[in-house]
């Protein structure tokens, strides 16, 4: 049945509002191109849209000709507040922003290891709140977090993983209760950072990829023709566990030592480092293993020496990285492998290709290897994507005018 006059206008309505959500501000004869509507029902939506409180005029296009045609439409910015958190084991760093992302305060916020779980959810909280006074939000409407661990689909709480603090599966809860108008969402770092990947990095041109976390622990998140897999329990990506050959022994459903992790977890790349001749700390995490593999990098890319102690060094942690990687491909098939995380960002386009070459070696499936080019900031990026885009669908759903 064709739709009645109020139910084609809110159609309408969502179409342009999305893609002011993704495109950014445009004009109201690009607004005509892109949804293939006619000129009297473009005006019509922006004014209605406009008058609705939705999107206002942000500025004039590049074109010589001035005048209402001119006019950049975009979404209004001050609707609503947001708040991202990137949560670490020695810390979280916090953000907040306005309705279209752009930031308007952050803070980092230390965390020591012998912080009781209390106190540590205080100082986060309150630095959430105090981060979102400086940026004028009376109040947040969403706050998106990234944490280490499983995200119970059902619930969407942390659920309780082994050598993560407590005070992690505590942060959500507080939150809520302190900011009773915001909605609190957690989701996985890595699944976090692999939207950002997809929307702004290095998948941006991939439907279908899989990110391979490489930092203190190892994870993958998984994007299947452009949507996040989380699993039935959302335990998609921990391949931590994953039995591989190289480990003395095999994973337990509580430790992942045996598994993956054990190949190529910071204190095993430590090790591998030691082994080498380079210099690691005896108790490698995750900037530890960056530092050791970006050294590497620094210094085979200065030396002529192609079999030197780094070049060894990297041939040997590209090997683990595929053994875990080949796995993956040959279930999924992505085509495309992201190497993120604090390591995958050190190692770069140079451990990067020694990757890929050696996937090439073990599987028939082509797969590209490529670096994340939003490095450290991938997590938070992810949460603020995530929570933007919640705001957004519920602002501006049918409901909201």
């Amino acid at each position: 049945m064709p739709a009645s006059p109020s139910t084609a206008r809110a159609i309408n309505d969502r179409l342009a509002l999305r893609l002011l959500q993704h495109e950014g501000p445009l004009t109201a004869g690009r607004l005509k191109q892109l949804t293939g509507l006619s000129r009297p029902t473009v005006a019509d939506l922006v004014e209605r849209l406009t008058a609705s409180g939705l999107i206002t005029v942000v500025g004039e296009s590049g074109e010589v000709r001035r005048g209402p045609n001119a006019r950049l439409y975009g979404l209004v910015a001050d609707r609503a507040q947001l708040a991202a958190l990137d949560v670490r084991t020695e810390g979280a760093f916090v953000l907040v922003s306005d309705l279209v992302g752009r930031v308007l305060a952050e803070v980092s916020v230390p965390i020591g290891g012998d912080t009781g779980t209390g106190p540590a959810v205080e100082q986060v909280v309150t630095a959430v709140e105090r981060t979102a006074k400086e940026a004028g939000a009376d109040r947040l409407h969403t706050v998106g977090i990234g944490a280490p661990g499983l995200v119970d689909p059902a619930t969407g709480d942390l659920r309780d993983s082994g050598g993560l603090p407590a005070w992690h599966r505590r942060l959500a809860a507080a939150l809520q209760e302190r900011l009773p108008e915001a909605r609190v969402r957690v989701e996985n770092e890595t699944n976090l950072a692999a939207l950002a990947e997809q929307r702004e990095g290095a998948a941006h041109d991939r439907d279908t990829f899989v990110l391979l976390w490489l930092g203190h622990g190892v994870g993958a998140a998984v994007v299947l023709d452009g949507a996040l897999r989380r699993g039935a329990s959302g335990g998609t990506g921990e391949i931590g566990f994953l039995p591989v050959p190289g480990t003395p022994s095999l994973p337990s459903a509580r430790d992942c030592d045996g598994g993956f992790h054990s190949l190529a977890g910071a204190a095993a790349i430590g090790a591998l480092a030691r082994e080498h001749g380079l210099p690691a700390a005896d108790d490698t995490d995750g900037p530890g293993a960056a530092e050791a593999v970006g050294a590497a990098v620094a210094r085979l890319t200065a030396s002529a020496a192609a079999d030197g102690p780094a070049h060894r060094f990297l041939d040997a942690l590209a090997d683990r990285i595929a053994v875990g990687a080949a796995s993956v491909v040959a279930i999924l098939d992505p085509g495309c492998v992201v190497l993120g995380g604090e390591v995958g960002r050190a190692g770069g386009a140079v451990l990067a290709a020694r990757v890929e070459d050696r996937l090439r070696g073990m599987s028939p499936l082509l797969t590209e290897v490529r670096p994340s080019t939003l490095g450290g900031t991938a997590v938070l990026r992810g949460a603020l994507l995530t929570a933007r885009d919640r705001a957004q669908d519920e602002l501006f759903g049918p409901a909201a005018r």
